[in-house]
């Protein structure tokens, strides 16, 4: 496993396995300790794992915690999903930066998204599972979210949206999201 910085969002990474492919189809690592810490992460800092399924055209996010925010690392496990991370962290020599990724079952990447970031992907195929794990325990009254066509951010989707909860429905623009964190 080899992890590669992400450079349009600082202290963000990417977490490549190496598979081991034979008849029987593959086996990889998707979690090492010793590589998550050579990049300066404490692996220990993670303690909640969920996993989402969505199908072709779902639209989750743009998400992101307040307060100490939430640092997470995220994976499809299976299909294939278009992933957003946007840096929002107003000290970040990358504020407002983009990362876009194709995260899929065949690769098995790991993306970290730092705290302070908000993240959301698209799922590309019929049928696709993602694997979160995630620094602080969730607090629902912590939810930020921003809506996934502000302008601003132009974010390319590859998709139309075809479902979103209806909180993303009625998510505020990045200005009005940024106005209430400040206020």
């Amino acid at each position: 496993m080899k992890a590669t910085e992400v450079p349009e969002i600082t202290g963000a990474y990417l977490f490549e396995p190496t598979p081991h492919a034979d008849e029987r189809g593959f086996f990889c690592r998707t979690f090492d300790a010793d590589v998550v810490r050579s990049v300066g992460l404490d692996p220990n800092a993670f303690v909640q794992d969920s996993l989402s399924r969505s199908v072709r055209g779902v639209l989750r996010g743009l998400h992101l915690r307040s307060g100490a925010g939430e640092a997470k690392l995220v994976r499809c496990s299976y299909g294939r999903v278009f992933d957003v991370v946007v840096d929002l962290r107003p000290d970040s020599p990358t504020y407002l930066g983009q990362g876009f990724f194709e995260l899929s079952d065949a690769a098995q990447t790991t993306l970290y998204v730092p705290a302070g970031c908000a993240h959301g992907f698209q799922a590309l195929t019929d049928v696709a599972d993602v694997s979160y794990r995630i620094d602080r325990p969730h607090d629902p009254a912590e939810d930020v979210t921003i809506a996934h066509d502000d302008p601003r951010l132009a974010i390319p989707w590859p998709l139309p949206a075809t479902s979103m909860s209806a909180r993303d429905r009625r998510a505020p623009s990045l200005a009005e999201a940024l106005t209430h964190e400040e206020g």
